[in-house]
């Protein structure tokens, strides 16, 4: 497979620096001084000068008398001092020509004005027989004005139109998608740029309504999206598209496979919250499967998230994994006071501490735990020594097909685990604790499920008691998360295909970590004792068509390059995903994207404690001991593959 190329982009106009920019020490920046100065100082010389003469040619027609010629010479060195030191007390020479504004250009009147104020003043103090006519120093004001101006912007003309028009024939001609703030934002980086480094040349914006038809933003056409993409192609004979990275996903995969046909090559630009938290760098990417399952972004809740997480003790266990170590960059970002990072892995713990040593502020909040959740006495140490006042409990087994194969591990992991974190947690005084579940704990038909499950109504049982908040958030599947099924095709890919899917119309509901993530804090804040809180995963998605947008995003054709293999359901898993049980489908919504579950009371504690030890029992007995008693407990899991009756009807 031929690896996609990234096309990066200098354009710290655009947004000052990156994290991938280095700071100038102080002697270079002088120098850079120095440099400007010997270049802009004969200019601006000259400008005054020119501008001081012709205004008092103007005053006489062009027919100065000798006694004001005599003026001209005496007074030039007074005009020449006090303009000069006007512009630089005005930083006049510290703006850059190269990305003029309109803020320098008001910099510049008031220079003038200034300049020509301290004149009229000085002219007051001057001998009468050279005192200089007050409508030389007022016409003077205004060549020395527009002087400047012209100037600034021949520059900028030379730089944004005349010089890249020289190498039209090097660079690609480009399509800019939307006619938004960002997607202007593209064309104006792009203008920003010195013409040797531009690798688009813009001919178009495509807009998504009919609003701007027809129209010229900054010189360039507007064209219809409701055009076909080979009409728009055959006009500006464009090979090149750029997305905005806010577009919604459902929109990015229409464009991605309209474009396809006509050879346009879609590139995404990310957002400025993306290159700042140091996901993408500023660069024109190429469009990922998290862009085509983009959505909109979330509106939180900033407020109630801070004062949970800011200048407080926080635990995630788990840590190291897919959920827990985006878990811990969201909560860094937000200023705890202490984040105790609590994983098994050995390895997953040490990447994390290499990543967070990089960044000075993170490292000193941050401690590192190498220990399994079922070790009672590491629990008790690290809660004693640092008294999490909130934990995030992400450590699960979350494979289905591998936990039908190892039931006691499940059973031991996700539920015997969750109830040492939890019962910890009890003990020591932790005001809030968060659990993260799976959709797969609707209606189980897998092992992973069943006991997600169980750790769910554990954890209710628990908010009954005085003390620590429970809290249970349920979602569907991440993006790229270890072992999902985005990085099992993109390795199928790799190697040449085929990509295997286990049936034709299974769907699944898929958000990105970081939403994901963002919605976790969200309900860790706003939910109260007690809540399974639901995410809104949006619609699902039909895992055949995945497989065919990521064949085509890399470059190949389906089926000619990479075929698609249907294998068969395996053990424990679901046609169908659901979010809710019958009983929680009326779910109030107490987020835009988050459900307060209304399922039926939790047992009590001392029967689901009663069941949890029947488990714990059956799991030290044998694989189909541990099976048969997870069956008996879990009211309706059977292990069978379970299909909605309105499904199963039209089937």
């Amino acid at each position: 497979m031929v690896k996609p190329t990234h096309v990066h982009i200098n354009a710290n106009a655009l947004v000052g620096a990156t994290s991938d920019t280095v700071t100038p020490p102080a002697e270079d920046l002088r120098g850079s001084l120095k440099h400007r100065l010997a270049a802009i100082l004969p200019v601006y010389l000259l400008i005054f000068c020119a501008s001081y003469a012709t205004a008092t040619a103007l005053r006489f027609d062009f027919s100065v008398p000798v006694r004001f010629r005599e003026i001209f010479w005496i007074t030039l060195p007074l005009v020449l001092s006090i303009k000069l030191a006007i512009s630089w007390v005005a930083g006049e020479w510290r703006r850059t020509f190269r990305h003029v504004s309109v803020l320098d250009l008001v910099c510049a009147l008031a220079g003038t004005m200034g300049a020509s104020l301290i004149l009229l003043i000085s002219n007051l103090l001057l001998p009468s027989e050279v005192v200089i006519p007050r409508s030389i120093l007022l016409v003077d004001a205004v060549l020395s004005l527009m002087a400047i101006t012209i100037l600034r912007f021949a520059y900028r003309t030379w730089m944004e139109v005349i010089s890249p028009a020289l190498s039209q024939s090097q660079r690609s001609a480009t399509l800019i998608y939307g006619v938004g703030s960002e997607s202007i934002g593209i064309l104006q980086m792009l203008n920003a740029m010195h013409s040797s480094r531009l690798p688009f040349r813009v001919v178009g914006f495509v807009a998504e309504t009919p609003k701007h038809q027809n129209s010229l933003i900054a010189g360039v056409p507007v064209h219809r999206s409701s055009k076909s993409w080979e009409e728009i192609c055959e006009t500006t004979q464009a090979r090149d598209l750029l997305i905005p990275g806010s577009t919604p996903g459902r929109v990015v995969r229409t464009i991605v496979r309209d474009c396809a046909a006509t050879g346009i090559k879609v590139h995404i630009i990310p957002t400025v919250d993306e290159m700042v938290g140091g996901r993408f760098r500023l660069a024109a990417r190429d469009v990922t499967v998290s862009d085509l399952l983009r959505r909109e972004p979330n509106r939180l809740e900033m407020e109630s998230i801070r004062k949970s997480i800011t200048g407080q003790r926080v635990m995630v266990t788990g840590g190291a994994g897919s959920i827990g170590s985006e878990l811990c960059r969201q909560i860094l970002a937000l200023e705890p006071e202490c984040l105790i990072l609590f994983d098994q892995s050995e390895f997953g713990v040490f990447t994390m501490e290499q990543e967070f040593h990089r960044q000075p502020e993170f490292a000193s909040r941050t401690r590192y735990y190498v220990a399994d959740i079922l070790d009672e006495a590491t629990l008790n140490r690290v809660m004693e020594e640092h008294r999490p006042q909130i934990i995030f409990h992400a450590a699960a087994y979350k494979h289905v097909p591998l936990m039908e194969d190892n039931p006691q591990a499940a059973i031991t992991n996700n539920i015997l685990g969750t109830k040492a974190v939890a019962d910890a947690a009890r003990r020591h005084g932790v005001e809030r604790f968060v659990q993260i579940s799976t959709d797969k704990a609707v209606r189980p038909s897998s092992v992973m499920g069943a006991t997600k499950l169980v750790a769910e109504k554990y954890v209710q049982s628990l908010s009954q008691l005085p003390g620590t908040e429970f809290i249970t958030v349920r979602f569907g599947n991440v993006l790229n998360s270890m072992g999902s099924v985005v990085p099992t095709f993109r390795k199928q890919i790799e190697m040449g295909g085929p990509i295997t899917v286990t049936h034709q119309d299974m769907t699944r509901f898929f958000m990105t970590i970081p939403e994901a993530v963002q919605l976790v804090m969200q309900a860790g804040a706003i939910g109260f004792s007690g809540d399974v809180l639901i995410l809104d995963m949006g619609d699902p998605v039909k895992i055949v068509d995945l497989a065919k947008d990521m064949i085509m995003l890399s470059g190949l054709r389906f089926p000619d390059d990479i075929d698609i293999e249907i294998t068969g359901l395996r053990p424990g898993e679901k046609l169908y995903e659901e979010l809710f049980y019958e009983t929680e489908v009326g779910a109030a919504r107490i987020h835009e994207k988050i459900f307060r579950g209304t399922s039926e009371l939790a047992p009590g504690v001392m029967v689901i404690n009663s069941q949890i030890a029947r488990l714990e029992g059956a799991a030290t007995s044998g694989q189909q001991t541990a099976l048969k008693e997870l069956r008996a407990i879990v009211e309706g899991y059977s292990g069978a593959t379970w299909i909605p009756s309105r499904l199963q009807k039209a089937a």
